[in-house]
């Protein structure tokens, strides 16, 4: 068995594909309206579906926004250097609504970003990333 995606329900997709290719620098790898249902699926990621998990847009017509709820809780990327992709993420125009750092209690640097409906997304340093 393999991850495949996460799914998120978004209230604009125009804006959330923007985001999410723009500014985190993912690829559309697939997108397809069913007009009968009234939705939109889009898929991004940083790799083919075939070799790694991706995310799920996923755009219902009929809906401009959602309520996050409390049970969800974030979407972990892997990067290179926490503080430098804060840096390029608010260049972009993305919102860093905590910035790198050491996590509590760890020596492990992390951040924490918000997509347009609001998700949050965390980064996390690669371990034994050399300065």
């Amino acid at each position: 068995m393999r991850m495949l995606h996460t799914m998120l329900r978004v209230g604009n997709l125009d804006q959330s594909l923007a985001f999410y290719t723009e500014v985190m620098g993912m690829k559309l790898l697939r997108r397809k309206d069913y007009p009968e249902g009234k939705f939109t699926l889009a898929f991004v990621g940083y790799q083919p579906e075939n070799e790694g998990a991706v995310i799920e847009l996923t755009h219902n017509w009929d809906t401009d926004s959602y309520d996050l709820g409390t049970g969800y809780g974030h979407i972990a990327l892997e990067v290179e250097d926490a503080y430098a992709t804060c840096d390029a993420i608010r260049a972009r125009g993305g919102k860093v609504v905590r910035d790198a750092g050491p996590m509590k209690h760890s020596t492990t640097v992390i951040a924490f970003i918000e997509d347009p409906d609001g998700y949050k997304i965390e980064l996390i340093e690669r371990k034994g990333r050399q300065d």
